[in-house]
């Protein structure tokens, strides 16, 4: 290996300063302090910190004791006067801790962006505190410049420029905090009527209601004994009702299953028979895709009652319901907070019927999201969000154990939506539907959401059974890594428990890739160690989806040029830079070429970080992040730097954008393998 070093200053290693409150400083020990101890054997979980199962009844007596204590709960996180906590969902370990998770309003208006989670021992004491947002919530005036007509009349416009009909509109006045800067006095507007595709239109649009500007919008509606058509004949729970039989699951929750009958709109017919036997297995059956859609809920059900000990999607042991036969060769599915429901279209021809196990898990597991984390819908937290549906869909797949839809890491490879027998995605390497992306890079949050979940998707294929060839269930999967080094898996079941809890208590409505990786860390930490064999095994896989880097820095090998010299970086001030001169290299830069960055920091999501070519071009290697709360940067990327002249002097461009956190570059370095 060729080493060269513009500068050989030694690296002082400051004390760290500014406004990090120790709880949260905890979590980033466990992530960042400790990943280099040695790793040991796979082990099992500490059985403390696993979920506990809670039934209905005793979660709602924790709701109502941690709902008791909110004004206490703001008073000790120092909120203002005019902020008020509002409980949304709360999950136990069995050592007894709570994982809390608040809502927040001002002066009496909802607060969007403004979600936390409170994590507290047994005894009360406040270990940790995850926010959405560290802005401070203060000074925003309720009174409005913009008419809330004015903020419907723009979210309208913006629905029939995407093709939607029968639009309706409401508007309500709100505090917006989801775009990581100060709050915002806004209009929430939801658009009702039907997209372009005859899905139901549930767009929400944030609209300045000082400037009229438009700030967000996202779309609320998540596509995505039986003779069922692709389970073969099983046991479903049904009710009797005098002489007839109906898909009523009195078992698991009274979830239901209707039949729309073609139609778009309203609850349906809830099946009903004599006999107790739904459907022939044929789609020209209506019962059949009801059987499967029934089917699809009560395994899902079962999944995260018996494996995760929530008895439903919010934990209260109320089912959702289904409806079936949505319009006519509908070719999609989606679920709905607002009836909160599953619907399932009959696809191409009304003849594949997207009623699946793994469409059915996919779907409810978007209203467990909704009810937890509540990853919003879009950009990088979109990207999450979906990616948790295939996770789980995945999971409860193969925890069903049919014979007929066998577990496997496919999306979609029943319902044949493309017509061609092929998946919808897949998890070992997602780029294979075309469009789905393996590795994360720094414009993914500008893509569809169905496309962004591919290095989440991936990275839980690694974490799960390891990188490279490997046939299970006999389905042929070969999975690369960004960095190109292995990765060896831990298990499914380990690899869904920690995206689970990280779910479930670490994330919140803005977390992104960068957030998803310290969640999970900060999760096995908390299962199996940070000396585990599954702690690093977790960051390996991370790393082989190019989100951040590996212990030690896994370096392939290669030709490195390295600066040692200390840069302060100003908080919240102007960018700084670092340069590494390269003067024995001709031709272009590779396409991989790799920039190892160590920097210190106190709150990484703060800072920017870009790569500058000797020619001005500028590679964004980390975005800000008001979501990441954990310290330092020390993360390899990969660029495509072809394009570029090899020869000349490589800028590490730095700037804080966020107040009361400091750091600096430690060092940094480009490998030419």
């Amino acid at each position: 290996m060729t080493r060269t070093s513009p500068r050989t200053s030694p690296r002082s290693r400051r004390r760290r300063t500014g406004a990090v409150g120790a709880l949260l400083a905890t979590a980033a020990l466990l992530s960042v302090g400790l990943q280099s101890g040695p790793a040991a054997a796979a082990g099992k979980a500490d059985p403390g910190a696993l979920p506990a199962k809670l039934s209905p009844s005793e979660r709602a007596g924790l709701l109502r004791d941690a709902d008791a204590e909110k004004a206490r709960t703001a008073t000790e996180l120092g909120l203002s006067a005019a902020e008020k906590l509002v409980v949304r969902d709360l999950v136990q370990d069995r050592d007894g801790s709570t994982h809390t998770r608040y809502e927040r309003t001002y002066d009496g208006l909802p607060v969007l962006g403004g979600d936390l989670v409170v994590s507290k021992s047994e005894a009360g004491r406040t270990e940790a505190v995850a926010k959405a947002s560290r802005a401070r919530l203060a000074g925003v005036g309720t009174r409005a410049e913009v008419t809330a007509k004015a903020a419907e009349r723009q979210a309208v416009g913006l629905a029939k420029a995407d093709g939607a009909t029968r639009t309706d509109a409401s508007a309500r006045k709100v505090v917006w905090m989801g775009h990581g800067g100060a709050p915002v006095l806004a209009y929430e507007t939801v658009v009702g009527g039907l997209q372009k595709d005859g899905t139901p239109n549930e767009l929400h649009v944030v609209t300045d209601a000082r400037t009229g500007k438009k700030l967000f919008e996202r779309q609320a509606v998540h596509n995505g004994t039986g003779n069922t058509q692709y389970s073969g004949q099983v046991t479903l729970g049904t009710a009797q009702s005098g002489s007839n039989y109906t898909l009523s699951d009195t078992a698991r929750g009274n979830h239901r299953t209707y039949n729309l009958n073609r139609g778009t709109s309203g609850q349906g017919t809830l099946f009903s028979g004599a006999d107790d036997v739904w459907g022939n297995g044929s789609p020209s059956n209506l019962e059949t895709a009801g059987a499967d859609a029934h089917y699809g809920a009560a395994l899902t059900w079962d999944y995260y009652k018996n494996v995760h000990g929530r008895s439903g999607i919010r934990g209260d042991g109320v089912g959702a319901y289904s409806r079936v036969h949505y319009g006519n060769n509908y070719v999609n599915a989606f679920w709905q907070d607002s009836c909160f429901c599953m619907t399932y279209g009959d696809g191409s021809g009304n003849a594949k019927p997207l009623t699946s196990i793994d469409v059915a898990a996919h779907e409810m597991t978007h209203g467990v999201t909704s009810h937890t984390a509540g990853l919003i819908y879009s950009g990088e937290s979109g990207g999450l969000n979906e990616a948790t549906s295939d996770i789980f869909a995945a999971a409860v797949e193969f925890h069903a154990g049919n014979a007929q839809d066998v577990g496997d890491y496919l999306v979609g490879e029943k319902i044949d939506i493309r017509g061609d027998g092929t998946p919808l995605r897949y998890m070992d390497r997602p780029s294979r539907d075309g469009a789905s992306k393996d590795a994360w890079y720094s414009g993914i949050g500008s893509i569809d959401v169905h496309y962004s979940s591919g290095p989440a998707n991936h990275w839980f294929y690694l974490l799960s059974e390891g990188s490279g060839k490997k046939t299970v269930n006999g389905v042929a999967y070969d999975s690369p890594t960004s960095d190109g080094l292995p990765v060896t898996g831990i298990g499914r079941e380990k690899a869904a428990l920690i995206w689970f809890k990280a779910l479930t208590t670490k994330f919140n409505s803005r977390t992104d890739y960068a957030g998803a990786r310290s969640g999970t860390e900060a999760v096995a930490a908390e299962l199996y160690g940070a000396t585990s064999a599954e702690y690093k095994a977790v960051q390996d896989a991370w790393a082989g989806v190019n989100v951040g880097a590996r212990p030690g820095g896994g370096d392939p090998g290669g030709a490195v040029y390295e600066n040692t010299a200390d840069v302060a970086i100003p908080d919240n001030g102007a960018a700084v830079t670092s340069d590494v001169a390269v003067a024995d290299r001709t031709g272009n830069a590779p396409s991989d070429l790799k920039v190892g960055v160590d920097i210190e920091h106190t709150w990484r999501g703060d800072l920017v970080v870009d790569l500058v070519a000797p020619d001005g071009t500028v590679f964004n290697l980390k975005p800000f992040s008001s979501s990441d709360s954990a310290d330092d940067v020390r993360t390899t990327y990969t660029v495509n730097a072809s394009g570029e002249r090899a020869a000349g002097t490589w800028k590490l461009r730095v700037q804080d954008r966020a107040a009361q956190d400091t750091g600096y570059i430690n060092s940094w370095k480009l490998t030419f393998p």
